[in-house]
C-alpha cells in the first residue's frame, strides 16, 4: 500500500475573477444565479484538481445562500480553498464577492461547500490529505466534519419520514403550514 501524502491548502487556494456583463442577467436586471454557480462549478474543480492531481467532478453541493445581488460591471471573484479531505473526495470551500468598481466597495454575496471526487480512467482514486497550518484551516476542517455529520442526520431523518409508520404524522407536523390536507 503506497505512503498517503498530504499537501496544504494554500497549495490549492484559487480565485477566479470575471467581469459581469448584461448578458448574465435574469429578469430582474440582476446577475442571473445559475451564471453564478456555473462560476462556482469551474472554481471548485481548478481548486480540487491543483490539490488532487487528478479530474475531480462534483458530487453535492452544500446550500448556496444568496446573500446579495450582483450587478452588471461589478467584478465577481470566486475565492476558493480545500477545507476538508476524504478518501476520494475533496470539500471545497467557495466565499464570493461582487467589487462595485467605480466605488471600490467589495460585498460578499455567497458562500457554499462543494464536494469533488478525484476520478482517474472513470474510478475514484485516493486524495492527499490536508495539512493545516493555521487557526482558520483548522477551523474550516472542522466545520466540514460538522457538516458531514449533519447530512448523514439528514439522510437518515429524509428516509424515515418517507416511509412513516402512519400517515397522521404527516397531517399533524403540517397543522401549521400553508396547506390543506384534502384526504
Amino acid at each position: 500500500m503506497a505512503e498517503r501524502t498530504f499537501k496544504p491548502a494554500k497549495n490549492s487556494e484559487t480565485v477566479i475573477t470575471e467581469l459581469m456583463i448584461p448578458s448574465y442577467t435574469n429578469f430582474g436586471g440582476k446577475i442571473h444565479g445559475g451564471v453564478l454557480l456555473s462560476m462556482m462549478d469551474k472554481v471548485a474543480y481548478a481548486c480540487a484538481m491543483k490539490h488532487t492531481g487528478y479530474y475531480c467532478v462534483t458530487a453535492s453541493i452544500d446550500e448556496v445562500n444568496f446573500i446579495a445581488p450582483v450587478e452588471i460591471g461589478q467584478l465577481v471573484s470566486m475565492l476558493a480553498s480545500v477545507n476538508y479531505t476524504g478518501n476520494t473526495s475533496v470539500v471545497v470551500g467557495i466565499r464570493v464577492q461582487s467589487e462595485d468598481v467605480r466605488t471600490n466597495i467589495i460585498t460578499h454575496t455567497n458562500t457554499s461547500y462543494f464536494t469533488m471526487v478525484a476520478m482517474d480512467n472513470n474510478k475514484t482514486v485516493p486524495v492527499p490529505g490536508l495539512i493545516l497550518e493555521t487557526q482558520t484551516e483548522l477551523r474550516r476542517y472542522f466545520e466540514a466534519m460538522q457538516r458531514k455529520v449533519l447530512k448523514k442526520y439528514y439522510r437518515d431523518e429524509f428516509a424515515r419520514i418517507k416511509t412513516p409508520d402512519d400517515i397522521a404524522e404527516y397531517k399533524n407536523l403540517m397543522e401549521s403550514e400553508n396547506c390543506r390536507i384534502k384526504f
